[in-house]
């Protein structure tokens, strides 16, 4: 009979846990102790006074979609007055700001625009890659691959190789949510599914690109499912760290941001979803212990706000996430980023003291840039304004949205 105490000292000792004695011990088992466990295995793992985190920007390069994701409140529908697709001068502007901060990275990604072909996306990574080339360019997610693909009649692998040769550093997690076919056929009907999902991320990791793994829950899935989709991520983890040795560089969780401004958050069935605080908690530190193949954990301030993941630095995560600069799709869903659209670095740095830890700023693949032993001023993290390169910048003929 399997035993929640005895599951935890399994995975305290660095043994795999099945998915029945996941079930169980997630399910049955203490939740502080849970916490207090996963605490234990990242201090194992990763530096144990060190906190990372990223500068980097989220820019949406369209909000054009077809996919009418339940959850979402960022999109628009082609031909709606609030479309748009971004210029490279706005572009451009917008990752100049995050070298003044001392950034290296962009997030980009948007929604299933049916009007860009696959030479937009080429053209516009050689421009970002020509203009800066300092700048990591992790961009786009499964979804949108597959949403590329299907309109250029294409394969995946053949999109990817294309993107990855233009280049296209990472393929972030965006668009996994719960990796259970049951569950996106109900939350998002016409988007990419589990298989394809794992697909893109699998060719993404052969290439040799940086990739995250994600997870959201509250949208009213079992634990069953939960389980289901972890699973899925430590087999892919397992098939790709054995191939090549590239998996995913982290694991990264939040709750389902629900409101009056997306279709899920106006259902009547409205009570059924969403997860708390302290689930978020749990379940996080969970994954900490199950997932065992996985180093970096990463605590989501812009959806659970700042004193939930400094708790989370004591439930199995070891890095902060990101400055995050600019975010635009879960800030329209009421998540903490609609108080506090943007982390500065002193404000970053503030926050990971206050939990107790010495804070490292990383890059993509969560390599240390510059430690920080002592505190630092305002003035000495404040941006330092660079030259524009944007002088004599001709635009493309735009693309409506």
């Amino acid at each position: 009979m399997l035993n929640a105490n005895d599951l935890l000292k399994k995975a305290l000792n660095g043994e795999r846990l099945t998915p029945e004695e996941g079930l169980h011990l997630y399910t049955q088992g203490d939740p502080e102790a849970i916490m207090e466990a996963a605490h234990q295995v990242r201090l194992q793992k990763t530096e144990p006074g060190v906190v990372t985190y990223l500068v980097d920007r989220n820019i949406n390069y369209t909000n054009v979609c077809t996919t009418d994701c339940q959850f979402c409140s960022f999109y628009r529908i082609p031909g709606h007055p609030e479309a748009y697709v971004i210029t490279r001068r706005e572009l451009g502007e917008k990752i100049e700001e995050l070298l003044a901060w001392g950034g290296t990275r962009i997030l980009m990604q948007g929604g299933h625009n049916p009007d860009l072909p696959i030479e937009w996306y080429e053209d516009l990574l050689r421009w970002l890659k020509a203009t800066y080339p300092e700048i990591e360019l992790d961009c786009f997610s499964p979804s949108e691959i597959e949403n590329i693909a299907k309109l250029e009649g294409m394969t995946m692998e053949e999109v990817l190789e294309r993107l990855h040769a233009a280049g296209l550093d990472g393929l972030p997690g965006g668009g996994a949510e719960i990796l259970d076919d049951d569950v996106r056929k109900r939350i998002s009907p016409k988007k990419t599914k589990t298989a394809e999902w794992l697909h893109a991320m699998r060719i993404a990791q052969r290439l040799g690109m940086v990739t995250s793994a994600t997870m959201v829950i509250g949208f009213g899935e079992t634990m069953q499912q939960r389980i289901n989709s972890l699973t899925r991520l430590r087999e892919l983890q397992d098939e790709s760290l054995a191939a090549h040795g590239n998996g995913f560089t982290a694991f990264i969780m939040w709750t389902a941001q629900l409101s009056e401004t997306n279709s899920m958050g106006r259902s009547r069935h409205r009570h059924k979803y969403g997860a708390d605080y302290d689930e978020y908690l749990h379940t996080n530190a969970f994954a900490r212990l199950y997932l065992d193949n996985f180093t970096n954990f990463q605590a989501s301030w812009p959806t659970q706000g700042l004193e939930v993941a400094r708790r989370a630095l004591y439930a199995g995560a070891n890095d902060f996430g990101s400055t995050m600069l600019e975010e635009n799709v879960v800030s329209q869903a009421a998540a903490y980023t609609q108080r506090e659209p943007r982390m500065s670095v002193y404000r970053l740095h503030e926050q990971i003291r206050l939990a107790g830890f010495e804070p490292a700023q990383r890059d993509s693949r969560y390599r240390i840039i510059r430690r920080f032993d002592r505190v630092m001023s305002k003035e000495e993290l404040a941006p330092r304004p660079i030259p524009t390169r944007l002088a004599g910048l001709r635009e493309p003929i735009p693309i409506a949205g």
